[in-house]
């Protein structure tokens, strides 16, 4: 098929923004961005708007999203104890694809062009992980299938496998996508202490027969180093090297808490972070150190974590929260850049995963968002760039492309009925509120003559 020319007001290219281009796409990558000149038949005009990169999430469980709203004011044990263990369980495989669409859905229209979706509910095989695929598909966004890989004994038993069988069904759903343009499997045991060390190894040596990188969350807690010191004589990341899965092709998610020589020897492996600044908040785990990490080396990106986590599915929004969070850690207002703070959400994010995506240049995926720049949120016009990162409305995202392909059109998706993913997932959730740990907001007010009062 010929190239098709977008042609924005504004283009955010390696060297800056610039005026008067066209970005032309075909075969889903980048054709080349030059000199918009004379308009051509087939140009898609974006006047008034902004063509940036899409943004990259780095870690993300979609099916989660299906559990908003009810462990928000828990800590991480009370979380996963009293909701995620309990309510995943009521989640069959056609709740578990509504609630991959229905986080796909949002991030689509907040500008996230990949998905990285740490998926561990299997039943003993990959059809779960599979309707998580065919859900990416049906919305449109970039998926990258972390494949967990799960055998603590404390877990629930859908989320389990032996090492053998999770490596053997990780190397067949690779297998399966291998050619899909728009979808990449990886292994991801889950944590320390979630993951026996046969497990992390099993995972590791996927990756390397593979070759692809391996995801792992560690010390996203303080609880977590407490453990992993108790049963196996090393915190996290000590751990992962003794064991020899600490590398290049690792991502690591979280990292709150690590001491100095972990920095170290995290730059020296060459290791990567998903950084997931507002989950940390949100549980109150703690604040990664994310400028030591950068001057170690360490390479990273920024996840959301899940929709019950956070609760929102913005990469824009996390680039804000990360300057933030490292100003007020150091107490000061440069620590981070809104350039940095960009760069982490669209290249760096990309780069971990082995993603040729998150800038705008010829030969790149074809991964892009137009942001209206009448938007009040844009103004006053005098740094686009800073008021991207840290003012900029998600309602102000308009159009996005994945390989290529638009799948939101001024504001709404365009593959699939908004209206009916999220009929899906009120059919999926009806009795959820009313079993909540502790209730539901709403049920604890009451009305007395007149007046509301809480109970």
């Amino acid at each position: 098929m010929p190239a098709v020319r977008l042609v924005p007001e504004l283009v955010l290219t390696p060297v800056g923004w610039q005026r008067d281009l066209a970005v032309a796409i075909a075969d889903g990558r980048i054709e080349s961005v030059r000199a918009a000149a004379s308009p051509r038949p087939g140009d898609v005009p974006l006047p008034g708007r902004a063509l940036l990169p899409g943004t990259v999430n780095t870690h993300c469980h979609a099916f989660q999203s299906l559990l908003r709203g009810l462990g928000d004011d828990l800590d991480f044990m009370g979380w996963r104890d009293r909701v995620l263990y309990p309510f995943s369980a009521r989640l069959d495989r056609a709740a578990l694809r509504t609630g991959a669409a229905f986080a796909f859905a949002e991030m689509l229209l907040q500008g996230v062009t990949t998905c990285v979706d740490f998926f561990y509910i299997h039943d003993g095989g990959n059809e779960n992980a599979e309707a998580v695929i065919e859900a990416a598909r049906a919305v449109g966004i970039r998926l990258v299938l972390a494949r967990g890989m799960y055998d603590w004994e404390g877990a629930p038993g859908r989320f389990r496998e032996t090492p053998a069988e999770a490596a053997r069904r990780t190397r067949e759903l690779v297998a399966r996508h291998r050619a899909d343009a728009t979808v990449t499997v990886q292994p991801a045991p889950h944590s320390p202490h979630g993951a026996s060390p046969a497990m992390l190894r099993a995972g590791f040596e996927v990756a390397e027969a593979e070759n692809t990188v391996f995801h792992v969350h560690v010390a996203e807690g303080r609880y977590e180093g407490e453990r992993t010191l108790r049963e196996h004589g090393a915190t996290p990341v000590r751990h992962l090297d003794r064991l020899g899965v600490l590398g290049p092709r690792t991502v690591a998610v979280h990292c709150v808490w690590l001491d100095d020589a972990e920095i170290r020897l995290m730059g020296e492996r060459r290791a990567a972070v998903a950084y997931c600044p507002s989950s940390n908040m949100f549980l109150g785990d703690g604040i990664t150190r994310l400028p030591e990490l950068l001057r170690a080396g360490v390479r990273v990106g920024l996840g959301s974590d899940g929709g019950c986590t956070n609760n929102r599915l913005s990469v824009f929004e996390e680039m804000r929260m990360a300057s933030l969070l490292a100003r007020v850690r150091l107490l000061d207002g440069a620590a981070l850049d809104a350039a940095t703070a960009f760069s982490l959400g669209t290249a760096s994010g990309a780069s971990i995963l082995g993603l040729d995506a998150g800038h705008i240049a010829a030969g790149a995926l074809a991964d892009l968002v137009a942001v209206d720049l009448g938007h009040p949120s844009l103004h006053p016009p005098t740094d686009l760039l800073r008021s991207v990162v840290y003012a900029m409305s998600p309602q102000a995202v308009t159009d996005v492309w994945v390989h290529g392909g638009r799948v939101v059109e001024r504001g709404r998706l365009a593959r699939t009925s908004l209206d009916d993913i999220l009929a899906a997932v009120r059919a999926a959730t009806r009795d959820f509120a009313h079993e909540a740990p502790g209730g539901s907001i709403a049920s604890r007010f009451e009305t007395r003559g007149g007046a509301t009062a809480l109970e």
